[in-house]
């Protein structure tokens, strides 16, 4: 269980205990998809890159949703079903549009606190609604190698 009171996270706003925070351990280099793109060009950038999914930005780097690889089964699964040519249809007839996300500022904990409550492998990183990253479970478990013992 984690410690992650309110008395802990008063402690933490008024910087009595250092914390680290979501930036410090996410990945920033991501590959990331526009909701024009063709679905079959993102399945073979899934599969070349061997990656389970990616977020989905508008122009202005927005985070507007999500694809996946279950998505992408989804068109195969239309396409084969209804004995269509390879998918002419674009990401945003396929993913996923809520998407949960998590602030650049939030501390490990409290993420890895959402990881322990959640079926998530990863969330993706807004600033001001901009993605800037992606932070995985095991990017939390990177980070408890670093973090003051008495946070968890």
């Amino acid at each position: 269980m984690i410690n992650f009171t309110p008395k802990f996270r008063r402690e933490i706003e008024k910087g009595l205990i250092e914390h680290e925070t979501v930036s410090d351990y996410m990945t920033r280099d991501l590959i990331s998809f526009t909701p024009e793109q063709n679905i079959t060009e993102v399945i073979e950038t899934i599969i070349a890159h061997k990656i389970s999914g990616a977020p989905v930005v508008n122009s202005n780097q927005e985070l507007v949703g999500i694809i996946s690889e279950k998505d992408c089964l989804r068109v195969l699964l239309d396409d084969v079903y209804h004995n269509l040519p390879p998918s002419e249809r674009n990401v945003s007839n396929y993913m996923s549009k809520k998407v949960v996300t998590v602030d650049d500022t939030m501390d490990v904990v409290e993420v890895a606190n959402l990881f322990l409550n959640s079926n998530f492998r990863r969330y993706p990183v807004v600033r001001s609604g901009k993605l800037v990253g992606l932070v995985s479970r095991r990017d939390i478990l990177r980070a408890s190698k670093t973090i003051k013992k008495t946070s968890w």
